[in-house]
């Protein structure tokens, strides 16, 4: 129930504080008391601007003293409170119990310590969040946000107000009485039968039963709203009331239950979703590691579940099958991982291949480029397609394998291409070889054939250039055993002219062809001959004589021409070895 009190009652009291403070503590003129009552008694205020950093225990061991020395007939608790100017909640609260003085009776309505100075005081720094006030008049109000001093006046911060200690004991008196005493003989389990505990008990009790009785997580969830149910209905408990300790103890062991009930919970509901991630396949390793981390999450809180606990027979059934589905989605991240570093390890390969083609500069280098693009493909292709890396596979491999086809045809074009220079060069030196060999009509032809064979060679192969550099020596070659042929061909001619020229019934002569030109030597039995019939010109045989003094001037005119035609010197002997005739070229 709530209870009016004077407000100017609160007002002397705030302002009995403030001057306190402004007495005992330094820099005290920057700070606001302010009072207040609620249902659960006398509250105390005291704020500062933010810029000021307060001893909280020094000011709360201020305010004691000044309300020991105005105590009421009973001894109470006081809530105070300590904050910073414009901020809504406080950062440091105490109890402070206030010492009996004079007796209303021996009993005592709440626990009460030690008062006096700092040693009576339950001090405690508290977070901005930490703080908020239970009305609890019914099980059904709401918790509303923590701010009794609202409409607290201000006070004015000046040393010149002062107050008589009798008038304020008397309003102190009236504060504390009237706001507390009376309502807090009529909280819940105060002076009355204590349904909350009761309950609680009998839930206590009942749960290890309905825990190891749930077959799924909906029954552990009804089980643990009971629990939860049953902690919240001890709330209403006031922290003065005989059964207080007992309440905070059903409390801590049911909120223990419902922490572990939950703790299952949320593992299930964890499982039940990576459940169902599982009848999809993961596009992207990264999934498959959400779902190994979800299975574990599932794991982790049921690992902890004892063989003791009411919960351990639900949780080790699932237990079995959740790790069966964390090896499961481990092996996939394993095989994935092994195509994900195929994949990696393709990019990388193909990366070195495309720089060897901007440096390739022989067949050996061509080869190493289509092997390089060989192995980054080879690697792609062994991406399975159940692989969520295979897609992406794919897509490089529309871009490699071109690239692939086209090193595989320029090493085949520089391979034709050296096969065909080597060819070349073999050519060339088997034509070198008639030449020595004077066989200048093979000479020839193989100069020819080599001539020809170089121009098969690619203008885009890398042996292009060397190929191009032996044209000219071999077309001189060819064309120097072409002479030679001519030359040859001619020394036959003469040879054969000269064997007809030399032979007539009996040897007229013998020649030689050299380089010097031709030598011809008329025979021993032609000399003969030709000397007989000198001797004996008007013999029965001088018609003879006379044919044979014709004869070598024909001889003479046959070996002119002859020399003529091959365009070599001629010079005549006789048997004896004189000369009988010359012919110079050009004469």
């Amino acid at each position: 129930m709530k209870v009016a009190v004077q407000h100017e009652d609160l007002q002397l009291l705030a302002k009995t504080l403030q001057e306190q403070l402004l007495v005992e503590v330094s820099s005290a003129e920057v700070f606001e008391v302010k009072c207040a009552v609620n249902k659960d008694g006398l509250m105390i205020l005291t704020q500062h601007e933010s810029d000021v950093i307060a001893d909280a225990q020094i000011i709360f061991a201020v305010i004691e003293e000044v309300l020991q020395s105005l105590a009421p007939h009973r001894e109470q608790r006081v809530q105070c409170f300590l904050r910073v100017s414009g901020e809504q909640l406080p950062y440091a609260k105490c109890f402070l119990p206030l010492k009996q003085t004079r007796g209303w009776g021996d009993e005592e309505v709440g626990g009460a310590g030690e008062a006096g100075g700092a040693e009576g005081q339950y001090f405690y720094p508290i977070s901005s969040s930490a703080l908020t006030y239970s009305p609890s008049l019914d099980e059904t109000e709401e918790e509303e946000l923590f701010d009794p001093f609202a409409d607290a006046p201000n006070l004015p911060t000046s040393k010149a107000f002062a107050i008589k200690p009798m008038l304020l004991g008397v309003a102190l008196a009236g504060i504390v009485i009237l706001g507390s005493g009376a309502y807090f003989l009529t909280r819940p389990c105060v002076m009355s039968e204590c349904k909350e505990i009761q309950n609680a008990e009998r839930l206590k009790t009942k749960s290890p039963q309905l825990i190891r009785r749930a077959k799924s997580e909906q029954e552990l969830v009804a089980v643990q709203q009971q629990l939860a149910a049953a902690s919240t209905a001890l709330n209403v408990i006031p922290s003065w009331s005989p059964r207080s300790q007992v309440s905070e103890e059903l409390k801590a062991s049911l909120s223990g239950r419902s922490e572990k009930i939950n703790q299952v919970v949320k593992a299930l509901q964890t499982a039940s979703l990576a459940t169902q991630q599982v009848q999809t396949p993961a596009s992207s390793l990264e999934e498959l590691q959400a779902r190994q981390h979800l299975w574990r999450q599932a794991i982790a809180p049921l690992e902890t579940i004892s063989s003791d606990s009411e919960l351990y027979g639900l949780v080790q059934g699932k237990l079995i099958n959740y790790r069966v589905r964390l090896h499961a989605v481990n092996q996939q991240i394993f095989t994935e991982e092994k195509w994900l570093k195929k994949l990696t390890a393709a990019k990388a390969v193909a990366s070195a291949a495309e720089k060897q083609e901007g440096t390739a500069k022989s067949l050996n280098d061509w080869q190493k480029v289509r092997s390089t693009w060989l192995v980054a493909i080879n690697a792609l292709n062994s991406i399975p397609l159940t692989s969520p890396k295979y897609q992406e596979a794919e897509k490089l491999l529309v871009d490699y394998k071109p690239k692939l086809m086209a090193a595989r045809d320029r090493t085949t074009k520089e391979q034709l291409a050296v096969k065909t220079y080597q060819q070349v060069l073999s050519t060339a030196k088997q034509a070198k070889l008639y030449e020595q060999q004077n066989q200048w009509q093979a000479a020839a032809t193989y100069w020819e054939q080599a001539l020809q064979t170089v121009k098969k060679i690619s203008q885009d192969s890398l042996y292009y250039t060397q190929a191009q550099s032996l044209i000219e020596p071999y077309s001189t070659a060819l064309k120097q055993a072409q002479e030679k042929i001519q030359v040859v061909s001619s020394l036959q001619q003469t040879r054969t002219d000269l064997d007809k020229t030399c032979i007539n019934e009996i040897q007229i002569c013998t020649f030689n062809i050299d380089n010097a030109g031709i030598i011809v030597r008329l025979t021993s039995d032609y000399d003969q001959v030709r000397q007989n019939n000198l001797a004996n010109p008007y013999s029965e045989n001088s018609s003879t004589a006379v044919d044979i003094t014709n004869h070598l001037q024909i001889l003479r005119e046959a070996l002119a021409v002859i020399s003529d035609n091959a365009n070599l010197s001629l010079i005549l002997y006789d048997s004896q070895g004189q000369v009988i005739y010359t012919r110079t070229l050009g004469g």
